[in-house]
């Protein structure tokens, strides 16, 4: 009799079923992705991700000026963003999810407008 890759239990069914339950084809497969190589698809989502938690974490009241260089400085890659918005005056805010971004210098110093999306905006 077959055993199971996961668990080393007796495989029973079909001749071909290579897991004894769901739950040991799940977890089996689970740690496989765990052990394989960085790919490039989880490098942006990470990278996302931790935009995303950043811009949310400095926006507490909707709207918020912070100093490029302290974003920068905890991770945000600016370079990574899921959608753009142009206002009336033709400036363009980066997007990570409802979170975005405006680069602006202010008395000689790079900052970031940091704004939460409004329905207005999708229009």
């Amino acid at each position: 009799m077959k055993k199971c890759p996961y668990c080393n239990e007796e495989v029973k069914g079909r001749a071909d079923k290579l897991f004894c339950t769901p739950y040991c084809k799940s977890s089996y497969h689970y740690q496989e992705s765990l052990n394989k190589d960085d790919n490039l698809f989880k490098r942006i989502d990470k990278q996302l991700r931790l935009n995303r938690r950043l811009l949310k974490n400095y926006n507490k009241a909707g709207k918020a000026i912070v100093r490029k260089e302290d974003l920068l400085n905890e991770g945000l890659n600016p370079k990574y963003f899921t959608h753009y918005w142009k206002n009336q005056k033709g400036d363009v805010y980066l997007f990570c999810y409802e979170f975005g971004f405006l680069e602006k210098q202010e008395n000689g110093k790079l900052k970031y407008v940091l704004v939460q999306w409004q329905d207005y905006m999708g229009k």
